[in-house]
């Protein structure tokens, strides 16, 4: 924890208000929270309930908005949820805000999440440039509320990249040396063990509403990092038991067609070539709006004459 809170209180750019949720610890943290919000104004600590467990997806989700419910969303241009379990490099949110003002559809943005080996080696934890890491979501606040923020289930941060394509944003990833996070944790292994974690992913791809071939391919391709072959099966089974129970899935129909529309394409091109296709069709979109709107501005009103 003092990792983070180092890392973030040494930014660049500080956050203007950053709200720590307490979801019921039991250990030293609220002690180091206090002792971090006394020296620091910005920072206001949240202490929630312990509800006994760990419980990953949805109550990481409910623990986000009782710290979102306590500030006014229109008082700022970004959010960002951020886990407690990172590293940052001391100009990291300086480059994102960077990048977002650079590309003004860009609706959420991250750099990459590696694990630190024993020999100091960092390993990158794989993940597609279609969206902003779960573990540190910065978003543009008009783009937040547009997609109508986080949906209150596993896979929530894979839901809500394609809830902005389909609005007309971007969301994406990026690997560069100033925007490398340190994860302290194995993505997907903070609750239980790996194989919980991975049965629980697979139980988010079938929430999504992923099609059972392209679940097919990630699991195989997943057997290949990590904890090799089994954490691929663990995303599998997830799935296929998610199936055979009757799970309940994400309830908007036009996702799941986009969703599926956009994973097929994936299969075919290629990913990065796919959200390249989706994105620059989007920026296409906004250029011709732009360009209509300055025309429409700079076009003289015809006076009235009144006889």
């Amino acid at each position: 924890m003092r990792r983070t809170l180092d890392a973030v209180v040494a930014q660049s750019i500080s956050p203007a208000t950053w709200v720590i949720v307490d979801d019921g610890s039991t250990d030293q943290s609220p002690l180091i929270l206090k002792e971090y919000a006394e020296r620091y104004p910005w920072i206001k600590i949240i202490t929630r309930k312990d509800r006994g467990h760990r419980a990953v997806g949805p109550g990481v989700i409910e623990a986000f908005y009782a710290g979102l419910d306590t500030v006014d969303l229109s008082d700022y241009d970004y959010i960002c949820k951020l886990d407690i379990d990172l590293e940052l490099q001391p100009t990291y949110f300086e480059h994102v805000i960077k990048e977002m003002e650079a590309d003004p559809t860009l609706a959420n943005f991250s750099g990459k999440v590696f694990l630190r080996e024993t020999d100091g080696r960092l390993t990158p934890e794989r993940m597609g440039d279609e969206n902003a890491i779960g573990a540190a979501k910065f978003y543009r606040t008009a783009s937040f509320k547009a997609i109508g923020g986080f949906v209150r289930q596993v896979s929530w941060d894979g839901i809500d990249g394609h809830l902005c394509r389909m609005t007309g944003w971007t969301a994406r990833s990026a690997d560069r040396p100033e925007l490398r996070i340190i994860h302290q944790r194995q993505m997907g292994s903070s609750q239980q063990s790996i194989w919980a974690g991975r049965t629980r992913w697979g139980f988010g791809k079938y929430f999504m509403g992923s099609a059972l071939y392209y679940v097919t391919a990630v699991a195989l391709y997943r057997m290949m990092e990590k904890p090799y072959v089994l954490g691929g099966w663990g995303i599998l089974w997830g799935y296929i038991k998610a199936s055979l129970t009757g799970a309940p899935r994400f309830d908007n129909k036009e996702f799941r067609r986009h969703l599926r529309r956009f994973e097929l394409l994936s299969l075919v091109l290629g990913k990065r070539r796919t959200v390249d296709r989706y994105h620059s069709r989007i920026q296409k979109i906004h250029q011709a709006l732009d360009v209509r709107n300055n025309e429409e501005s700079a076009t003289p009103s015809n006076p009235t004459i009144q006889k």
